[in-house]
Order: C-alpha cells, then structure tokens, then sequence
C-alpha cells in the first residue's frame, strides 16, 4: 500500500525544494506534478502550437510520455525519453504552463500520469490540486502560502542561480497572474482542503519548514528499514 504525502500552495512557497529535501531524508519518491504540466508546455512549443489553438494541444497528448527518474541523487524529467529537466524551467515555458493546465482534458490527462508515476510507492507530491483532485485521500496534506513579494523574491533568486534572465517584476506580475489564473480554474483550483494543515513560510528558511514538515509527517509515517 502508498504512503502519500500531499503538498498544494502557489508558486514561489518552496514546495519543490522541500519535497526534494524531504524525499531523500525519508526515502520517498518525489513526484514533481507541475514538471508534468511544463512537459506539456514545453512540447506545444517545440510544436509551434499556439494557446489558443487548444484542440492541437490536447491531440498532442496522445503522443506524450513522461517519465521522472532518481540519477545520481538528482531528480530527471523525461518527455518521450529526453532528458528536460532544464528545458521545462524556461521563461517560455513559465509564461504558458498555468495556462496549459487550466484545459479540461490536459488536467485529466496529467492526473493519470501522476497517479501512474504514484502506483504502489511511498510518494511526496507537490502542487496545485494534489489534496483535493489528485489524492484527496493522502495521508498527509499539507497547504504551504507565503507573502507574494516574498513568493517573488525567491523565484527570482533561482532564476538567477539558473541564468534564466528575467527582472524582479516580471517575476512578481508571473505569480500574481499565475495565482489569479490557478484560483479561477475551473478544474482543479488552488485551494485549501479542509483536512489540509495550512503552512505559512513568509518569515521561514528552508530548513525550518523542513523540520515543521518532517514533524508533521513523522506523526503519520515511520521510515522503512
């Protein structure tokens, strides 16, 4: 049987640091949901489909797979078996992907893919709709938030570190579109689960969320030997 460690909340609050964290300190396989949207993104435009021509993005799923595998303590994203895992952090690929996951039929298509990439494993997943739409009976749900500037602020240092070259405020008017767009979707909204813990990290480092996560894990989960 799973053991799945949910974990929902805007862009920018830290999810996919601590997931990765998280996943090596307790052995869990990290599924990184919104890679799975960003392959979608990424194959759109690689195809030179335009996102209003909606009906080729989702004929395109049909020849879509992606794979997510653990080398050498890194986690690799793979699209018809091409690594992409810097390919999908692109500014193009940032610009669209909120977009591309609010079609109907590429948010059902995602959630098989990320219940198939879950299958009979002890997971942690990140994202938008994983406590309420992917695995609304995860044994732990967690709802991470922080100030949008702060949000901002942080998505601009890895963007940085990475040598994406987009401003301060490009990055802060991606996120307050990419909140506005992921709370008005009509499937799979960014919300909070009733029986989600809700965790502010505004004025939090990395490894004091960490540490609050491993705790409220480790009341539900012990690690296999």
């Amino acid at each position: 049987m799973s053991f799945i460690v949910a974990i929902d909340g805007p862009a920018g609050t830290g999810k996919g640091t601590i997931t990765s964290l998280i996943s090596k300190e307790l052995g869990l396989v990290n599924i990184d949901t919104g890679a799975t949207y960003r392959c979608v993104a990424l194959n759109a435009i690689r195809n030179n489909i335009k996102l209003e021509e909606q009906e080729k993005i989702i004929a395109s799923l049909e020849n879509i797979e992606i794979d997510m595998k653990n080398e050498g303590g890194e986690q690799k994203v793979f699209l018809n078996g091409e690594d992409v895992s810097k390919q999908i952090r692109s500014k193009e690929v940032s610009q669209i992907v909120s977009q591309v996951s609010s079609i109907k039929e590429v948010r059902y298509k995602m959630v098989e893919v990320q219940r198939k990439l879950a299958q009979g494993k002890d997971v942690i997943m990140e994202g938008r709709d994983i406590t309420t739409v992917v695995f609304p009976k995860a044994n732990v749900k967690i709802y991470m938030d922080a100030d949008e500037r702060v949000r901002a602020q942080r998505r601009y240092k890895e963007m940085q570190e990475k040598g994406i070259q987009m401003t301060y405020e490009e990055v802060l008017k991606n996120i307050q579109a990419r909140d506005k767009n992921d709370k008005e979707k009509e499937i799979g909204a960014l919300k909070i689960a009733e029986d989600a813990i809700y965790l502010d990290t505004t004025g939090l480092s990395i490894e004091e969320v960490k540490d609050r996560i491993l705790n409220i894990i480790g009341q539900n989960y012990t690690k296999k030997s």
